[in-house]
Order: structure tokens, then C-alpha cells, then sequence
């Protein structure tokens, strides 16, 4: 059985990806550990006690993390994902508690008990990573793989031109991860703009009447399909950190993908938070006159998005299952 660390920020799409990997049989959560960015670090905790109860499968240990990015003020995203971040419906409050240790020493810790065993899912800012990276760099050299929703991809960012949310809240977070030399893969904001990515209203009120998991992932991301009909025009909904998880759980929706030299753009430009994927793949000039780079990351370019929503669906109306 796979052995995964979710960590999050946990608003309503980062919901969604928890209740999918908790219903996976074929995996363990070891641990969620929380970071701020959709909200802060004490909702993003709440949020994901939510989330756990939601899954009606069992509870792994909840522990919180970062309250604040490395060396910048918080950034959050109410604005997209509802005040509490989980679309502002009146959700009940489990009555579960978070564990006493520090995110990022519980991260060391189950690295260093199951060395070569774990994954991590990061659906958020990379704060916690960074300081368990700085902290204790050999523990972290036995994380197995680190599966990132981060960066705009091959495409663009949806905070600026440039940076995609997770990246630009702590960007010197998420260099340091990114340079880490662990396996890992980046699926970027780009692949929910894929044709078909999107959830459609007539999708979103399907799913919504397959269960009461399936409910709660719709009714939760309420505030994001609002967020969609202002912005796009229309109730349709986007979710990125399910289908980082997804990539993490089901590989055959990878339709491509490329090895990749990532450069973290940290200077306070207009750059800030971009990250450059480079695959090596321009031939306009002679390439022994460029600095040559080894990839250091594995970046989604494309899904079969009709694969990933079938699986979705399935994992949420799947009955009860226990872990």
C-alpha cells in the first residue's frame, strides 16, 4: 500500500482532492499537514478536519504547519473560496482535534519511519516543505516522490500574467522545493484550462446527486462555481489540486508529460512567482552557447480530462470504504 502525506491549504478544491485520496484503497494517509494560503493556517486546519469526516472513510493524524510564508506577508484567496474557505455554507465543525507536533516535524519524522515509502501531495504554498528541506535536508533526500499542484504549467498564471497562486504566495518556499534534488512532479494551473477540464453546471448538479460524499464536493466549492460565473460567465467549476491528486493516484491519465529544468522567478518583479519550464525543445540557436541545465522536475502537459472525471465520480459515490 502507498504511503502519502497530504499537505494543504485546505480550501474547497483541496477538500475534494483529500476525500479522493482517502477513498483510495490502494493508499495509506499517513498524515495531513497544514499551511497557510487559501486561507490561513487555522481554517486551512479546520478545513481539513471537514474534509476527513466528509470522506467517511478514517481519520489520519492532523498537524499544522506554517502560519506564514518564508519571507513574505500572507496572501489568501476568501475571495475565490469563501470566507472559511469552504464556500461559506454552514458547514458543522468535527469535533477532532490537531496532533500537538509541528507539521513540519511530523513530516521528518514518518520520512525518516518509512524511508523510500513516502509521497507527499502538496495543494498548497510550499512553506512546510521548505523548512522540513531546510531542517533536515538527509531526512528529506528519503522522500519518495512529491506530486505538486504548482506553477502555471506550460501556460500562464492566474494571480498575475505569470504566477499561479500557490507558487506566488511563498515563492522562496517553493524554489527551495523545486531544487530539492527528491523525484517529483508539477501539474500546473494549465491543466484545468484543458478543453473538457472544466466541471459544467449540468456535471456539477450530476455529481452533486450521487451521494453524500459527491454532495459535499460540490456543495463546498460553492463560492469557487460563483467565482466562475463573475469572472467567466457562467457556473462551471475548476479544480486544480484534484487533479494533482489525481495525477498522484491514477498515472494513466497522463497523457504527456516532460522532464523538465524549472527555474523559481523570487525577485520582486513582475515575474515574481513565475516558474520557467524548460524541456528543452528550442532549437533557434546553437545550444552549446546556453547554460545547460539537468531537469529537476517531471511537468503534467496533458490529461485525458474525460478519464479523470470518470475516476472522480467514481471515488466519491463508491461506497463507504475503510483505510
Amino acid at each position: 500500500m502507498r504511503k502519502i502525506i497530504i499537505d494543504t491549504d485546505t480550501g474547497s478544491d483541496d477538500a475534494v482532492a483529500i476525500l479522493m485520496a482517502l477513498r483510495d484503497p490502494s493508499v495509506q494517509v499517513l498524515a495531513v499537514t497544514t499551511v497557510c494560503g487559501n486561507v490561513n493556517m487555522e481554517q486551512a486546519t479546520v478545513n481539513a478536519f471537514r474534509s476527513i469526516d466528509a470522506a467517511q472513510t478514517y481519520v489520519p493524524p492532523v498537524h499544522k504547519g506554517a502560519y506564514r510564508p518564508l519571507m513574505r506577508d500572507a496572501v489568501t484567496a476568501e475571495n475565490v473560496h469563501g470566507r472559511d474557505g469552504m464556500g461559506d455554507i454552514g458547514l458543522p465543525v468535527p469535533d477532532m482535534l490537531p496532533e500537538k507536533e509541528h507539521a513540519v516535524e511530523a513530516i521528518l519524522r514518518l520520512v525518516r519511519e518509512n524511508p523510500g515509502e513516502v509521497e507527499i501531495v502538496t495543494l498548497g504554498p510550499a512553506t512546510n516543505l521548505a523548512l522540513a528541506i531546510m531542517k533536515d535536508p538527509e531526512a528529506m533526500k528519503l522522500v519518495k516522490h512529491i506530486y505538486s499542484m504548482g506553477s502555471g504549467g506550460y501556460g500562464m498564471g492566474n494571480v498575475t500574467s505569470v504566477a499561479e497562486f500557490n507558487v506566488f504566495v511563498d515563492a522562496e518556499a517553493y524554489k527551495v522545493m523545486v531544487e530539492f534534488a527528491v523525484p517529483k512532479t508539477l501539474v500546473g494551473i494549465d491543466i484545468c484550462w484543458l478543453p473538457g477540464a472544466f466541471f459544467e453546471e449540468e456535471e456539477i448538479e450530476a455529481i452533486r446527486s450521487e451521494g453524500p460524499v459527491s454532495k459535499f464536493a460540490m456543495d463546498c466549492n460553492e463560492a469557487l462555481i460563483e467565482y466562475s460565473r463573475r469572472v467567466r460567465g457562467r457556473r462551471k467549476l475548476d479544480l486544480p489540486d484534484p487533479y494533482a491528486m489525481g495525477v498522484a493516484l491514477w498515472p494513466e491519465i497522463v497523457t504527456e508529460a516532460h522532464d523538465c529544468y524549472c527555474y523559481v522567478c523570487t525577485d520582486q518583479t513582475p515575474a515574481y512567482g513565475q516558474v520557467i519550464v524548460d524541456h528543452h525543445k528550442f532549437q533557434a540557436v546553437d545550444k552549446s552557447k546556453l547554460p545547460r541545465h539537468a531537469p529537476n522536475a517531471r511537468v503534467i502537459k496533458s490529461v485525458d480530462t474525460s478519464l479523470f472525471k470518470q475516476r472522480l465520480r467514481a471515488a466519491l459515490k463508491t461506497e463507504t470504504v475503510t483505510g
